[in-house]
């Protein structure tokens, strides 16, 4: 049987690459990358051994992502430490991005959406103590 080496990218349709490329970057720290092979099709950005390959919609008036009826994929996790889960939290709240917060007893996650409505989760393993 064959091995993988883990997940490369999730590719998302987007109303406007360059400017999900840009938010991706601003907002996820995420690096433009491929740039001078691919250009914007697709916009492939990413940190570590993760990306997003960004392409566009092919429809001037697309449908919101589908809900919880639909078989799709519901949304994209990225991993992150304690430190980097509160982090996380106070930067949403100072660019006026609503998130909401979910306790799954062996990890904590926040919840948002990009500006085409695909969902988010920054999620962390590194729960803090009781008590603190």
């Amino acid at each position: 049987m064959f091995q993988v080496q883990g997940l490369d990218h999730v590719a998302l349709l987007v109303r406007d690459v360059e400017a999900s490329a840009r938010w991706y970057g601003e907002v996820l720290g995420l690096e433009r990358l491929y740039h001078d092979v691919w250009g914007s099709f697709p916009a492939v950005v990413g940190k570590g051994g993760t990306a997003l390959a960004l392409f566009p919609v092919a429809s001037a008036a697309p449908h919101p992502p589908p809900g919880r009826d639909t078989l799709c994929v519901r949304h994209v996790a990225f991993r992150v430490d304690h430190a980097n889960f509160v982090a996380a939290q106070r930067d949403l709240e100072r660019r006026g991005i609503s998130f909401s917060f979910q306790d799954h007893q062996a990890a904590h996650s926040i919840y948002f959406q990009d500006p085409d409505g695909h969902q988010l989760e920054i999620t962390t393993y590194e729960l803090p103590s009781p008590g603190r």
